[in-house]
């Protein structure tokens, strides 16, 4: 087997490790194992391969590494999940919001949230009401 071979075949069993990992990390070695095989390719000595290696590497960590967490980190910040999910969303009051007496429930996509009117109004059951906040296990909500 050539050395531009062991290159690539550690580029790629790198890529394969950056897929079961996060981090955006070690793909920046399997990039420069894949320009290290460019380098044994050239019939640059082995010193050389190394340095194209270690170099490429570090470049790629320091510069592009930033660019795409900032990239990812984008996205995700814009993706609501568990519970803030549900703020904004509509529901069924399900048993009769009564503050003052500390009753009422609402129905989500199959849930049953305790909940409290957001101005410590009556709402009965059946009507349809705005999630505006969550508070533990107790949604407030407005009509």
């Amino acid at each position: 087997m050539a050395i531009y071979q062991i290159w690539l075949v550690a580029a790629i069993v790198l890529m394969i490790l950056e897929i079961v990992t996060s981090g955006f990390g070690v793909i920046c070695f399997a990039i420069g194992a894949a320009f290290a095989a460019l380098a044994a390719g050239l019939d640059a000595s082995t010193t050389w391969q190394v340095i194209v290696f270690a170099v490429v590497s570090i470049l790629t960590f320091i510069f592009l590494r930033p660019i795409v967490m900032r990239f990812l980190d984008k996205k995700s910040k814009d993706v609501k999940t568990n519970v803030d999910a549900i703020v904004g969303r509509k529901g069924v009051v399900s048993e009769r919001i009564d503050s003052a007496k500390h009753t009422g429930r609402v129905a989500l996509d199959g849930d049953d949230w305790k909940a409290v009117s957001e101005d410590g109004s009556v709402i009965e059951k059946g009507e349809t009401v705005e999630i505006v906040k969550i508070d533990s296990i107790i949604v407030t909500v407005k009509k």
